[in-house]
């Protein structure tokens, strides 16, 4: 035996091999021929390379990946990979070759080459690594400290904690670990799901792979060996969830034109030249765009150049802003802001935004410092590792190795080992770095050293994990609301035992605990037509569920919009409501109305909020949803709040199912509230894993196994997703039907 090829009856491949790195090219064949499409857009979305085939509208993420050096950092990770760790670099391109083998022919079954016009090309050792950065780049959400910088500008200190929440394209997840004193077999199960933008192909691969060394399902990130997210090994289990960290810095850079090239000012007061050079970006139908690259001492130039910043965008802060800042944050602003970070934006700014924001003379720039770029390394060397884990303790070593995205990872073995901990590389800086953008001329914002990741228990047998303050508030600034952590620990309060086929339940949950700061303020107005006050005796009767087949969730959320409409429409917000000339790809951070939507409800819930009259707002938006339905509420929420996945290359309107759900629900099909009920994110894989017996487990992803959209499994499991159903996890190769030998 060399490689073999099985397929189970939804379609997913079951791979076995002689050792892990023919495994590894097996993985890389089967993944090639299922998603040959998926792969070659984050190849060239890695290299910044996409317009290329894909158009203008994707030169905005190929001129950022080119500024960033996503490409070069990988090769550096790549490169040092095989001086520190050459099995695991072997492993990685046996996975190269295996892709490279089979891309043609996975791109004969594709049609979307044909479409775009476009050839497969050739894998590079480290194109596995460039895919990784691409797809987390954005994780830890940096462009948020632009959007503070805005919210301070025009604002005030005291508006940064209204309006902190999870960002508009931050991905997050939910992961619960039940111990074996609370479960039927007396084994411990982990359950969740990761949340992210959906995309066809589904961004999680199914995926079982076996060799002598390890046997491990799980979902793989098609691109990537191994996998790192969420696995079984059968004797041990993990999950993950974005721990919300920050770990990734924005610095204001005064550069300079000489007649040799760049020079940016240092902490020292010393002019040094930069790394700087020209990259020409092809756009298909387009002439070819030129991107100057400028790399400075703290990281890559990513806005504006040795010209300045792009017209707009402001170059410092408003007098007295300091003085404004050392008020400190509003009382319940820590419900969306770390405990820390409150210091960070109080006595902990003041050297940020006094000191630090006196500009020096001349043009400015920001540059981006993220670890990879920093350390050459990816965390690849725990890959591996994680394969061949067999216990707690094993799982434990290899997320040491782990560096970027940051994670909280739960694990628990067959023997009783539980884990509960963060994992990656949190840099360790001025609190100014963590919050706002920081003066690269000034001392005092260098990195200095790793923060020590946290660890935690379980509580009366339980840990959630939904990207809320807890563990991982030593490392990061905002967070997602408490809602979803609060509610899957109050279920799991709610009997003593649990079983895998009880999780489900909790999966599907919709409660919707951030509906009651609006419903308080409808229940108060004293004014309204009849209409009016027919909609509102349907909302306050509602159960806070957002079901698909609710009338009455509709009406909540047609009224919320109207609300976050008028909100953002405000003259109170209008400073914000023009986002400065930065970069496309970092808008959706600086956008006014999702902030307002996401944030809905601290805005109604501060003492004061600018002289706004939000009970007015209110009562306002129920008046224009009576008026539109004449009082009579009839639609459902599953009517306007449909699936609506990312495409690259789109062939038409997508009609997809109504869903259950909404952003703070348990089932967190994400909308934006004022702008779409459209759900472009949600749980990218749902996942049981059962460590009485793995055959117990289950699974599921949106679409299917398959890339291919005239597979039988391209959309087969989309049924199942929406009802709340999962795959039985099946791993006994008896089971199967052999495809190929390899």
């Amino acid at each position: 035996m060399t490689g073999e090829i099985f397929r189970d009856a939804w379609g997913i491949p079951h791979l076995r091999a002689d050792g892990a790195r023919e495994l590894a090219r097996v993985q890389g064949r089967v993944t090639a021929l299922d998603r040959a499409w998926q792969l070659e857009v984050e190849r060239h979305r890695s290299q910044g390379t996409s317009a290329s085939f894909l158009g203008a509208e994707s030169l905005p993420w190929d001129r950022f990946v080119r500024r960033a050096r996503l490409d070069d950092t990988a090769r550096r990770c790549f490169d040092a990979l095989e001086r520190r760790d050459p099995e695991t670099s072997e492993w990685v391109r046996a996975y190269v070759d295996g892709v490279n083998e089979s891309l043609a022919e996975g791109a004969r079954r594709s049609p979307e080459f044909a479409r775009a016009g476009l050839a497969p090309g050739r894998w590079e050792p480290w194109t596995p690594l460039g895919i990784w950065l691409g797809v987390h780049i954005l994780f830890a959400g940096f462009p948020a400290k632009l959007w503070r910088e805005q919210v301070v500008r025009h604002l005030g200190a005291d508006a940064v904690g209204l309006f902190a929440a999870d960002g508009p394209a931050t991905s997050g997840s939910n992961g619960w670990l039940v111990s074996g004193e609370r479960t039927v077999t007396g084994h411990a199960i982990i359950a969740g799901d990761p949340h992210r933008f959906i995309e066809e192909p589904g961004v999680y691969q199914q995926i079982h792979l076996s060799c002598p060394e390890f046997d491990v399902i799980g979902l793989a990130v098609p691109g990537v060996p191994g996998i790192a997210h969420f696995g079984h090994t059968g004797t041990v289990a993990w999950a993950i969830t974005n721990a919300m960290a920050d770990y990734q810095d924005l610095y204001r850079e005064r550069l300079r034109r000489t007649g040799a090239g760049v020079e940016a000012l240092d902490p020292d007061g010393v002019w040094r030249r930069a790394v700087r050079h020209t990259e020409v970006v092809a756009v298909a139908g387009e002439e070819p765009v030129e991107v100057e690259v400028i790399e400075t001492e703290r990281g890559p130039v990513i806005i504006g150049g040795p010209e300045g910043l792009p017209e707009g965008v402001p170059d410092g802060l408003s007098e007295g802003l300091a003085e404004g800042l050392r008020g400190g944050l509003p009382e319940g602003s820590q419900d969306g802001l770390s405990e820390g970070s409150q210091d960070g934006l109080s006595e902990g700014a003041q050297e940020g935004f006094s000191a630090g924001h006196v500009l020096a003379d001349g043009p400015l720039a920001v540059t981006l410092r993220y670890p990879p770029r920093v350390t050459a390394d990816l965390g690849f060397s725990a890959l591996l590792p994680l394969l061949r884990a067999r216990s707690v303790t094993d799982v434990d070593r290899a997320v040491d190795l782990w560096a970027e995205p940051v994670n909280v990872v739960q694990a628990a073995d067959t023997e009783g080992g539980l884990l509960h901990r963060v994992a990656g590389k949190v840099p360790v800086r001025s609190e100014a770095n963590r919050t706002r953008l920081v003066p690269a001329w000034q001392p005092g914002h260098d990195w200095r050293g790793w923060h020590e990741t946290p660890r935690g228990g379980l509580t009366d047998g339980v840990a959630a994990m939904a990207n809320q303050r807890g563990l991982a508030a030593p490392l990061g600034v905002e967070f997602a609301p408490p809602h979803r952590a609060d509610r899957i620990t109050a279920l799991l309060g709610e009997q003593d035992h649990w079983s895998a086929a009880d999780m489900p339940a909790i999966h599907m949950d919709t409660q919707l605990a951030s509906a009651e700061p609006l419903l308080g303020v409808l229940r108060a107005l004293e004014t309204l037509t009849p209409e009016a006050a027919r909609i509102r005796r349907t909302l306050l009767a509602w159960d806070r569920r957002m079901d698909a087949d609710s009338v009455a969730a509709a009406g909540y959320a047609a009224v919320r919009g109207a609300v976050v409409r008028r909100l953002a429409a405000h003259p109170a917000f209008a400073a914000l409501s023009a986002p400065p000339a930065y970069p496309e790809v970092l808008l959706p951070w600086l956008a006014l109305l999702p902030r307002v939507g996401f944030a809905l409800e601290h805005l109604l819930r501060a003492e004061e909020l600018y002289g706004i009259d939000r009970a007015e707002i209110v009562r306002e938006a129920v008046e224009e949803v009576a008026a539109a339905t004449a009082g009579q509420l009839t639609g459902t929420w599953g009517d306007t709040h449909r699936l609506a996945p990312w495409r690259a290359l789109p062939t038409g309107p997508y009609d997809g199912p109504g869903l259950s759900g909404d952003h703070d629900c348990v089932l967190c099909t994400s909308a934006v509230p004022g702008l779409t009920d459209l759900s472009a994110r949600g749980p990218a894989a749902r996942y049981v894993w059962d460590l009485a017996d793995r055959e117990a487990s289950r699974w599921v992803v949106p679409l299917g196994a398959s890339g291919i959209p005239a597979s039988p499994h391209h959309r087969d499991q989309l049924p199942l997703w929406v009802g709340g159903d999962l795959v039985p996890v099946v791993t006994d190769f008896t089971e199967f039907e052999k495809e190929s030998d390899v």
